[in-house]
């Protein structure tokens, strides 16, 4: 194999690519990238797999002579990034030793790499769900919700977001066990392939990794300006296409909870908020609750005015009044603060409402001036007097 191609292209698709290459590989190809090079197209292919997420991206290049071969990501990503960027680089492998020379304008590096034989095959999907998605939508639907998946391995299917696409929308959950953030999206691109169109009552559920996920908004981000992206799933497996790009992930596996059942139906307390004061606010009080557990009170009362404080023992304490309207009788709720935060800053409504119950029960904050597109339950924290 014979190459000669652009510094800069070739770093930054090592860079997309190796986000797939396994920290502690099982075998050592796992640590590598696939190079493949075509003479007939001009175009190089790499590819990074840990057998859970797999990046694969192409770009335009030199191709002398056709071939294939893996090498050791960490490596070729720190010389590539370190060459300069206004010279070509050329990339040369021994079939008989392979062996691989990198050379720019000031020297060369030789890497020993490993056959493509080897190379693990992404997964494509053959048959199974064919859809269309809207770019923008689905990186609304994964903004509003992966900021509440958990962080605990032991809930293996909270640790991903719940998509759900249906004819005409798009619904995304994720939790924790302690809160949840559910999203509305419209999605009118929601077009089967096939003929075997998803009808209104039919709808596809899957459950993504959020850290596969984080990877896939990576390349969802650069191609909203393309009209559709396509996205292929069939036996626990996604595949997410754009023009130069394929991404592939395992999805989690079980059945979702039902979180529909966990938001109360009716409310006795409503409190209306400027999105950005009480945000601004919680983040002054939150430097007291951080010293200690996190919990920020807010106490309402009937004039107006909603008091937000926080006790750290020992340390010292801090509250501010915020102007509120409302309505319900005097009331009492704790939250822990990052969870107030993460939710109100993905909100960009001027204005939020906090709704409800006791202060024991589930509490819903949702945009004033959409309501029932997006939802962030919380639970409480119980104080004792």
């Amino acid at each position: 194999m014979e190459i000669i191609c652009n510094q800069n292209e070739f770093n930054n698709a090592i860079q997309l690519v190796s986000k797939a290459v396994a920290s502690r590989p099982t075998h050592p190809i796992l640590a590598n990238l696939l190079l493949t090079a075509d003479q007939g197209t001009n175009k190089i292919s790499l590819t990074g797999f840990d057998l859970n997420l797999g990046i694969q991206t192409s770009f335009d290049a030199t191709v002398k002579k056709s071939g294939a071969i893996t090498i050791p990501s960490k490596l070729l990503s720190e010389i590539v990034n370190k060459l300069p960027s206004d010279v070509p680089v050329s990339l040369d492998v021994d079939e008989d030793s392979e062996n691989i020379c990198i050379k720019s304008d000031t020297g060369s590096f030789n890497l020993k790499g490993i056959p493509s034989d080897d190379y693990p095959n992404l997964p494509f999907v053959e048959s199974g769900t064919s859809l269309n998605i809207d770019p923008n939508s689905f990186l609304k639907a994964l903004k509003l919700t992966i900021f509440a998946s958990s962080n605990d391995d032991s809930k293996q299917l909270l640790t991903g977001v719940n998509f759900t696409f249906k004819k005409k929308y798009l619904e995304s959950a994720a939790t924790d066990g302690h809160r949840l953030a559910v999203v509305l999206v419209d999605n009118e691109d929601n077009i089967q392939e096939k003929d075997d169109y998803l009808s209104n009552e039919e709808n596809l559920s899957v459950t993504i990794p959020t850290r596969s996920l984080r990877e896939i908004e990576k390349l969802v981000s650069l191609k909203t300006s393309e009209s559709l992206i396509k996205l292929f799933y069939d036996k626990g497996q996604v595949v997410f296409i754009s023009s130069n790009q394929i991404i592939t992930t395992r999805t989690l596996e079980g059945t979702y909870p039902n979180y529909s059942q966990l938001v109360p139906d009716t409310f006795s307390k409503l409190f209306t908020f400027e999105t950005k004061k009480f945000t601004d606010a919680l983040e002054r009080i939150a430097v007291l609750a951080d010293q200690q557990s996190s919990v920020v009170k807010i106490k309402f009362d009937e004039s107006n005015l909603a008091l937000i404080s926080a006790d750290a023992q020992d340390i010292g304490n801090a509250s501010e009044s915020l102007l509120v309207s409302g309505e319900g009788e005097e009331f009492d709720i704790a939250f822990n603060v990052r969870y107030l935060l993460e939710g109100l800053k993905v909100i960009t409504s001027q204005n939020v409402i906090l709704k409800c119950n006791l202060s024991t029960t589930p509490a819903i904050i949702v945009p004033e001036d959409n309501v029932n597109a997006f939802t962030y339950l919380v639970m409480p924290v119980q104080i004792r007097s």
